[in-house]
């Protein structure tokens, strides 16, 4: 935990911090095949070697967080691709992985996150007790493997929200959440399973999250996410948002925003008082790339 605390420490005196860019999408572009109801959660047995590139690219252009590519390990989403007996070793290899790439670079500062959703490529989604019990298994299996911290991603049901966070702190490691989000018809924030991102953030204002972050959403939207989040949050905020289009089972790469454009709206969110920023899908090196010295200014 010394490391976490002494990047939550900075980011308190007001510090900014980079994250890494997409995983999924990234190992995706560099080979390792998309898999029905499961992304590219297969990577970490199939393609180590190309998983653990991408995290060490990532950590070379400046990233102090890396987050596993275990965003589709989940128990109920491995049982759809008829995986589920590589369970453990998917999620301890994912976090691994991390690990190693940061050892290979020598940054013993920068942190491991395990990524963990109630996402599911089917809609089958088990029910609270059950998908407690198996969020509780992935995130010890994470903590054991060495993660620093569990980041909640596509957070985008309040119910099943809950019980991931509740579940993931039985780890005993800090938990960030964050959400993914649209705007409806009448332009108000909505996570994309249809609550509001108000009452997202209500839900958690006192289960003791770190960081609660904008992600896996439209670079267009964020500032009216940016909008909701900071009248309804005092804590830290971060984003990471995508680019790009999901047309099942791939990430279409059409019309990415460039890493310069990237980087513009970057500034402008740091502006507005976000201190972690990264990318998510069809967010790549390339993008990253170009932010550390914006974050470091």
């Amino acid at each position: 935990m010394k490391q976490y605390n002494a990047l939550m420490r900075r980011l308190q005196d007001g510090e900014r911090i980079l994250i890494d860019g997409a995983t999924g999408t990234e190992i995706d572009r560099r080979g390792v095949p998309m898999l029905e109801n499961a992304w590219n959660g297969g990577g970490a047995m199939t393609h180590p070697d190309i998983v653990r590139q991408v995290h060490e690219d990532y950590i070379r252009q400046g990233a102090q967080i890396v987050i596993s590519n275990t965003f589709s390990t989940s128990r109920h989403v491995l049982q759809d691709a008829g995986l589920e007996e590589h369970f453990e070793m998917l999620n301890r290899r994912g976090v691994e992985l991390a690990r190693e790439a940061r050892t290979n670079i020598q940054t013993p500062n920068v942190l491991v996150a395990g990524g963990i959703t109630h996402w599911s490529f089917s809609d089958n989604i088990p029910p609270h007790d059950q998908l407690q019990a198996n969020i509780e298994e992935q995130a010890a299996i994470m903590a054991e493997a060495g993660a620093d911290l569990i980041m909640l991603e596509m957070m985008v049901d309040v119910e099943r929200m809950l019980v991931l966070l509740e579940a993931a702190k039985k780890s005993g490691l800090p938990v960030w959440v964050g959400f993914s989000c649209e705007l409806d018809e009448q332009g108000v924030v909505r996570l994309l399973d249809g609550p509001t991102l108000a009452e997202g953030i209500q839900a958690i204002k006192h289960k003791d999250v770190a960081v609660v972050c904008i992600m896996h959403t439209e670079v267009e939207n964020i500032d009216a996410c940016l909008d909701v989040l900071q009248e309804n949050w005092s804590g830290l905020i971060g984003v990471y948002a995508h680019s790009g289009e999901f047309v099942a089972p791939n990430w279409v790469f059409n019309d990415v925003i460039s890493p310069e454009d990237y980087a513009s709206a970057v500034k402008h969110w740091l502006q507005r008082g976000v201190q972690v920023i990264g990318g998510c899908c069809g967010i790549g090196v390339e993008h990253i790339a170009l932010l550390k010295d914006i974050v470091e200014e």
